[in-house]
């Protein structure tokens, strides 16, 4: 089995080959903890969650590495702290806790590893240190910058020239930069910022610098795969890049380069900076995680998916129907053989591939369900194909009756009964009266060949 991944980097699909089939490296960049996550933050997480997965089938659970960081220091934190009045860690802890539980519902498996930025400062330090000894940065004012010209593949990840950098990012005018699109790795911190001690004067790291030192520190140089939103291919990624390199005196600091698109809202991307964000923290009052999850895989990952209550309802609809055919083939045993990767995930992640042949094989166990044939096998690779996407694992039964009480699963199961009496009397009339008494307590009821199941709506 062959896994083909989009190299930004090449701008080409590749043939994927780890430098060591015993230890799969991947980093993906984690959430800043000032806020709620939106719903376009989560893709990411939901995009890797399912390489991870694939990862493991292919090379082993233990084989593959996983890191994805928390940054915990920036000045978004800081402004937030200073709102509330308290420690930017009480900030941090608390948008960390309900990252961790939203995730968790979406069903994103935890990485290996979680390195948070303030626990890599010395990491940092030493990285800053080695670029400055070795030319690629300079100290001015208390600030300690990445020299862009120093770099001469600066801008092959992203394509893009000097010059159009510098003239389509907000990039900050300081009159103690030599050039115009050099970044800051170290910077003077503000009254009542965090601070930290180092040899470049008192202060706290640039955004970019953390990721590498984080990198580096979890994983070692170089790693398999990068992963991250398209937003982050410039700036975050090609400084990420530049720097990684010119630290350890050039080689390859990532050899796959993986970039999701964006999560559209009404034709415009989501972002908290244009006010048009939709939060996971608010669609599960109301959706299960899995709703959203299947939401998120429907298009493919790199390209742009427009977020509608349409696609949340279509993913609801399309769960209903998958959970429906398992609940009617419970009796059927899964074949107990070693299921290979279908070959949708194997090319590039194709999940909308997927997700066909997901209702494909659905439809050869319910037809073997109505026909009392066999299927075992195509129930086998049903299930194995859903784990890769991390769907379907919940009880077909559990699926339906969502939250649902014991008092109301008990009220609804002896109106169920009662209503069976009444059609084989052929009393419709009182049929149709319980059906509308369950419909008023928010229950559909789904009648099939084996007999009337039931969901909340």
């Amino acid at each position: 089995m062959t896994l083909k991944l989009h190299n930004t980097l090449s701008r080409t699909k590749e043939t994927f080959k780890p430098a060591d089939p015993q230890r799969v490296t991947m980093y993906v960049c984690g959430p800043t903890v000032y806020n709620h996550v939106h719903i376009g933050n989560a893709r990411p997480v939901v995009v890797f969650d399912v390489l991870f997965r694939v990862l493991r089938r292919l090379y082993g659970e233990t084989q593959v590495i996983y890191a994805r960081n928390i940054t915990d220091v920036d000045d978004k934190i800081n402004a937030k702290a200073t709102e509330e009045g308290v420690e930017i860690g009480v900030i941090t802890e608390r948008f960390t806790a309900y990252y961790h539980e939203q995730m968790a519902a979406l069903g994103a498996l935890s990485p290996t590893f979680e390195p948070r930025a303030t626990d890599h400062i010395s990491q940092m330090l030493a990285m800053i240190q080695a670029l400055v000894d070795g030319g690629f940065a300079y100290a001015a004012e208390g600030h300690v910058l990445f020299d862009t010209t120093a770099y001469p593949d600066y801008g092959k990840l992203s394509g893009r020239s000097l010059d159009d950098m510098i003239a389509g990012a907000r990039v900050e005018v300081a009159p103690y930069k030599k050039n115009p699109a050099d970044f800051v790795l170290w910077k003077p911190s503000k009254d009542g910022e965090p601070v930290w001690p180092s040899d470049f004067g008192p202060g706290r790291p640039g955004w970019h610098i953390e990721c590498s030192a984080m990198i580096e520190t979890v994983l070692g140089l170089p790693i398999d795969i990068h992963g991250g939103g398209i937003d982050l291919a410039f700036p975050h990624h090609e400084n990420e890049l530049a720097q990684g390199v010119c630290a350890h005196g050039g080689g390859t600091y990532a050899k796959y380069w993986l970039h999701n698109g964006f999560l559209d809202f009404a034709g415009e991307k989501m972002s908290k900076s244009l006010g048009n964000v939709v939060r996971p923290h608010d669609l599960l009052e109301t959706h299960p995680g899995e709703v959203l999850r299947w939401a998120l895989l429907s298009g493919h990952y790199r390209q742009p998916l427009d977020w509608t209550d349409s696609l949340v309802d279509q993913s609801r609809k399309a769960l209903d129907r998958l959970y429906g055919v398992l609940q009617r083939a419970k009796a059927m045993l899964a074949a107990p053989t070693d299921v290979p990767v279908d070959e949708a995930l194997l090319d590039d992640l194709n999940t909308p591939q997927a997700i066909a042949r997901l209702f494909a094989l659905a439809d050869e166990v319910d037809r073997a369900v109505r026909e009392g044939g066999e299927a075992d096998e195509a129930k086998a690779q049903l299930l194995s194909l859903a784990s890769l996407l991390g769907v379907l694992q919940q009880d077909p039964d559990k699926w339906f009756e969502g939250s649902a009480d014991d008092g109301l699963k008990a009220k609804v199961e002896a109106l169920l009964v009662k209503r069976h009496e009444a059609r084989a009397a052929k009393d419709f009339a009182a049929a149709d009266a319980i059906r509308a008494e369950l419909d008023g307590l928010g229950v559909v009821v789904m009648d099939g060949a084996a007999g009337a199941t039931w969901r909340l709506k």
